[in-house]
């Protein structure tokens, strides 16, 4: 049960992020899996579910541009 709860986030955060950005989405995945944003959805899915998807959106970005400082 647990693991379709987060299955169904994350493919809540992965539409919400590609209409955000106006990706496609493979582009938005590609995104995603380069900076390990999925993992980090899922690690933290306890706090970031109860959030709004303009949140969890606003987060996936702070993440990506923090991760790029420190990814080529």
């Amino acid at each position: 049960m647990r693991s379709n709860e987060i299955s169904y986030f994350l493919s809540f955060c992965i539409e919400q992020y590609k209409q955000k950005h106006h990706l496609t989405g493979e582009q938005s995945m590609a995104e995603l899996d380069k900076y390990g944003v999925l993992d980090y959805l899922e690690r933290h899915y306890e706090v970031l579910h109860t959030q709004s998807a303009q949140w969890i959106v606003e987060d996936i970005d702070e993440f990506i541009s923090n991760r790029k400082k420190f990814l080529p």
